[in-house]
């Protein structure tokens, strides 16, 4: 069997195979899906395993697709360490682009690095660093600093430099001078002045850095003999496929709950009204990941978060039948497990917003009370698209999004009314993100097709 496309997610639980054809005309088809246990020691034992399954959804014997692709977060994704100047200007900045780019953080730093930093990112097995610090043509020294330190400790690991402009040529020569120059990547500065975001280029080579470096990282050293197109970070490309959709739907929500972590994607200017009362700026498309929160490799943290009688009771199931379900967790849930992976799915749900969603709060000074607003507004959305493994393949997904966004949260800066959830039926998201630098119609034909929202004009 010939086909256009095979999209493949490498999860930290799940390996999903999605088969694409007619990519290049006015009706694109998403033809099947095939689904495995990741093997993280060896990415393409899983990946061959969910071919197999997909070759048995499609009745082919043999598969053959014109272009491969594949995004994935396995193996513990994209780990990355941002360092810049000052919190709340460049290191901030630098991890909005970080985590827009799909990256998972694992340490920050503001100000000079020391020693003990070092060791810390050598100790983290962190995949890239991001370099920031300085407005353009501002402050110099603590990003050069920082260039130098990192050129020396010889890491061998890829550096993207995005700080003050006027340090590029210096940062070249340290890297230059300590044998690391092929691990440099320079891009335009994330916080070029003071309250101005300059993440996409950032975002960009992130990716493209990764791609690059991919098949060095562990357990995909051999990813790259089944994949010949692009290898992006998984929730690099649900933000991919999330801004696409925005401009055709509006503003909106995107949710990812998995195995190991809960991604958070808002794609929204927010209230005009309130905009004059932000404190900082706000990325117009922001992730967030909450590493704590998976139903299944970080389903012991959802489980002590609610308490083990508060779940009992939820399920209405014995001491002993709720811990024979714990004890015998699956990564794909059986009919049995499915109403445990609902509540914990919930909880991380209602977790994540709450950490994703700005705030409104008073502050008290001499001329009296100030309203502000610290982080995202939401306000202005209407859509909540849902994707992952386990909210477009639990059957009470929309039920659980409605119940969360339901409950009344003090102060956070929520949707609205006439909220619309949409399911990703066919669990293509990040897929359709993989492929929608080259194929934007097809891209978001094949998507709206998946939320079932019925026609529209993607010209």
């Amino acid at each position: 069997m010939k086909i256009d496309l095979l999209v493949a997610e490498i999860g930290s639980t799940t390996t999903v195979v999605n088969a694409f054809d007619k990519i290049k005309t006015a009706f694109p088809r998403f033809l099947g899906q095939g689904l495995a246990p990741t093997t993280v020691s060896d990415v393409t034992i899983g990946l061959n395993n969910a071919l197999s399954d997909l070759k048995q959804v499609l009745n082919a014997e043999v598969l053959e697709a014109n272009e491969t692709y594949a995004c994935s977060s396995a193996a513990g994704g994209l780990r990355m360490s941002v360092h810049g100047l000052v919190y709340n200007m460049t290191v901030r900045s630098a991890q909005e682009a970080a985590l827009g780019a799909g990256a998972n953080i694992v340490f920050m730093t503001a100000g000079l690095l020391t020693e003990k930093d070092l060791e810390t990112i050598r100790q983290s097995q962190v995949k890239m660093i991001l370099l920031s610090g300085g407005v353009d043509y501002g402050d110099t020294q603590t990003a050069l600093i920082n260039a130098q330190l990192i050129a020396k400790a010889k890491l061998n690991l890829p550096v993207v430099y995005a700080g003050n402009v006027v340090n590029q040529s210096q940062v070249r020569e340290f890297f230059a001078a300590a044998g690391q120059g092929k691990y440099l990547y320079i891009t335009e500065n994330v916080y070029p002045k003071i309250d101005s975001l300059n993440v996409l280029p950032v975002r960009k080579i992130i990716q493209e850095v990764f791609e690059k470096h991919i098949t060095e990282a562990s357990g995909m050293s051999k990813i790259r003999q089944t994949v010949n197109g692009s290898i992006i970070p998984t929730p690099g490309a649900v933000l991919k496929a999330a801004l696409l959709l925005q401009k055709t739907l509006g503003d909106l929500l995107a949710f990812d709950v998995g195995g190991a972590t809960t991604d958070v994607f808002s794609v929204t200017e927010g209230s005009k009204e309130l905009a004059q009362y932000q404190t900082e700026p706000v990325p117009f498309a922001k992730r967030t990941v909450e590493g704590d929160l998976g139903v299944f490799i970080n389903k012991d943290n959802l489980i002590k978060t609610m308490g083990l009688e508060t779940i009992q009771k939820e399920l209405k199931l014995s001491p002993e039948k709720l811990t024979q379900l714990i004890d015998y967790y699956q990564p794909i849930p059986d009919s049995d497990q499915i109403p445990l992976v609902e509540l914990l799915a919930k909880e991380a749900l209602k977790k994540s917003i709450e950490r994703h969603a700005g705030q409104l709060r008073y502050l008290y000074g001499p001329t009296g009370r100030i309203k502000v607003i610290e982080g995202k507004d939401l306000t202005m959305v209407k859509y909540v698209v849902a994707t992952g493994g386990a909210l477009t393949k639990l059957p009470n997904a929309p039920k659980i999004i409605q119940e969360v966004f339901a409950q009344p949260k003090r102060n956070l800066l929520l949707p609205q009314k006439d909220l619309t959830c949409l399911i990703d039926h066919d669990y293509i998201m990040a897929s359709v993100g993989v492929i929608s630098d080259k194929y934007p119609q097809a891209a978001l034909k094949l998507l709206l097709n998946s939320l079932k929202v019925g026609d529209r004009d993607v010209s």
